[in-house]
């Protein structure tokens, strides 16, 4: 076995998230700290893609805020995040969803999957 991924299994995180793709609305909790304070944060947007394997697997997590687009990339095994919870499931065509980004109003709406089937 591969020293790098012995020791990284070793060290990962051990909390188990629902499983959710490209596409899919998902509301995250997400720990902060500030100097001795700790507040949850929850922050709510559109999966747009999922990179990576194992504990090095990140996904970009897409919202509209005031008018403006913030992305926010977050490794699946961070000991911050507390929770993930999927809203809506989405049914896109494509695992990387990048086309948003120069989408406005109802164009850069995700139809929702109604199917039972994931």
């Amino acid at each position: 076995m591969d020293a790098i991924k012995f020791v990284q299994e070793q060290l990962a995180n051990k909390t188990v998230h629902p499983t959710f793709s490209a596409g899919d609305n998902v509301s995250i909790s997400y720990k902060i700290v500030e100097g001795n304070k700790e507040r949850i944060q929850v922050f709510r947007g559109d999966v747009i893609q999922i990179k990576g394997t194992g504990s090095t697997k990140t996904f970009t997590v897409r919202k509209i805020s005031n008018g403006v687009g913030v992305e926010r990339i977050l490794p699946i095994s961070s000991p911050n995040i507390v929770e993930i919870q999927v809203l809506k499931r989405g049914k896109v065509r494509r695992s990387r969803l990048f086309y948003l980004r120069g989408l406005v109003g109802k164009k850069a709406r995700i139809k929702e999957d109604k199917s039972m089937a994931r």
